[in-house]
């Protein structure tokens, strides 16, 4: 089993919703609430949910961007003894790149920011031609000629802007790339050159993504674990064909359900809509799904644990009730 590259460890967020005449916060918006995962070297990682589940607040704890409120988050170190360097690519390529550097400016930009070298082990300095090289080697492994790098963001479509997003978080050589739904932005026939294009790097220089999205799809396409969340907690977490190919906790069975399939006919009446997602200002009591689950039973307004069945053990989820029902 490899090693692990990030630990987090009952993280929680609360950001301050309203304050006293002292400054003092009195309201909180619960944004993560007792995240815990690990994230083992050279595997893909997947995180999915609804919208305002906690994914982005997620990743950006990960970044370093944002800390805790409340837990540990740490990043095992290298052999050199530096932490796990982490990158991120975004969601929208047009506002995450500068539009006042060249592209080929724009991927070398992690290096000059953090006083970075590629050549700093062996004691010499990279000059503007040496950097000019690295990013034209970045380039050519994402899929980009190296005379197009002198255009602007504003000149590129925008599955090269996301390209040179990719290349920009290659370029320090990073132990983990957090991939925040990276294709959502792009037309289908784009999304899947992405996809295969991050299939490829991470086979060939060994890398561990982190992939939040809302697709089903693009998950079960790409990583080897999968955690759903709700509300700010993970709902059930294990090896992504089993979470999405047999799921045990309600919420994932609503939430693959709610995808399109060519095999499923379409229902003559829609499904009455679920009640919606409650807010984060005062978190439910028991089981944050009660109020949506048709499973919902006594015990249910009990806290759930994170529990595995002891044949499948790296298959966990947060509900009692899965775990007593046979055949689910």
């Amino acid at each position: 089993m490899s090693a692990l590259v990030l630990d987090a460890h009952e993280i929680h967020v609360r950001f301050p919703l309203a304050r006293d005449w002292r400054g003092r916060a009195v309201r909180h918006a619960h944004a993560l609430n007792g995240v815990s995962l690990q994230v083992r070297r050279g595997e893909a990682f997947g995180i999915v949910g609804e919208s305002g589940c906690g994914k982005s607040t997620l990743a950006a704890v990960l970044m370093n961007l944002l800390p805790p409120t409340q837990g540990e988050l740490s990043r095992l170190p290298r052999a050199d003894g530096r932490p796990a360097d982490v990158q991120i690519v975004f969601q929208d390529p047009q506002s995450s790149l500068d539009p006042r550097l060249p592209a080929w400016r724009v991927i070398i930009e992690p290096l000059v920011a953090a006083g970075r070298r590629a050549d700093a082990a062996r004691g010499r300095r990279l000059d503007k031609t040496a950097l000019r090289a690295r990013a034209d080697a970045l380039a050519l492994q994402v899929g980009l000629r190296p005379e197009q790098l002198d255009r602007y963001a504003h000149e590129f479509s925008g599955g090269q802007r996301q390209r040179i997003a990719i290349a920009r978080a290659l370029a320090p050589e990073p132990d983990v790339i957090v991939l925040d739904e990276p294709t959502s932005a792009l037309d289908i026939s784009v999304q899947a050159q992405i996809l295969n294009l991050l299939r490829e790097l991470r086979r060939a220089h060994g890398l561990t993504y982190v992939l939040i999205s809302h697709n089903v799809s693009v998950v079960r396409h790409l990583c080897d674990r999968v955690a759903v969340m709700y509300l700010g907690q993970v709902v059930e977490q294990g090896p992504a064909a089993q979470v999405l190919e047999s799921p045990r906790h309600p919420y994932t069975r609503e939430l693959l359900d709610a995808v399109p399939r060519l095999d499923r006919p379409w229902p003559e009446t829609a499904p009455s809509a679920p009640a919606e997602l409650p807010g984060n200002g005062v978190l439910p009591q028991g089981c944050f799904f009660r109020g949506r689950c048709p499973w919902a039973t006594t015990g249910c307004d009990r806290p759930q644990t994170l529990l595995a069945r002891p044949d499948e053990p790296l298959h966990a989820y947060r509900c009692h009730v899965a775990g007593a029902r046979k055949g689910v």
